[in-house]
């Protein structure tokens, strides 16, 4: 057992062809900001929120494509825990968006999943009371 504890996760490393879209998205969709470290020069945009972070990194475009569809050893979604009550408004925001979402009932929770620019699965899920 380790001796020591983890606070929280404190981000995701993701690759993306335009970072600039990709900040935008998680900006407007996820209402995350852009930190502002300049000794960085956006290498990555870190995109942050409460206790948590997305560094987005350019992607190597001359690099052969993942196959999204594989389910071979690669990370799969991430997610991000909401409130019963926020868990409603992200779906309105999606809906108003005209974004699609996938809702999934995992008994424990409700999920809902979409994609960045990128095809990044993000999730948002919330505790159920049963």
């Amino acid at each position: 057992m380790p001796q020591f504890t983890i606070n929280f996760l404190d981000h995701v490393a993701i690759r993306a062809k335009d970072q600039q879209r990709s900040a935008d998205w998680y900006e407007k969709v996820l209402g995350l900001t852009k930190g502002d470290f300049p000794e960085w020069k956006n290498h990555p945009v870190f995109m942050g929120g409460n206790n948590f972070g997305i560094a987005i990194f350019p992607a190597i475009i001359n690099d052969p494509e993942i196959d999204q569809s594989s389910r071979n050893s690669r990370i799969d979604h991430f997610a991000f825990n909401v409130s019963n009550e926020d868990f409603e408004k992200a779906k309105q925001h999606y809906k108003d968006l005209g974004i699609e979402f996938k809702f999934q009932d995992h008994f424990y929770t409700h999920s809902i999943y979409i994609k960045d620019p990128d095809g990044h699965v993000v999730e948002l899920t919330t505790f159920v009371q049963r």
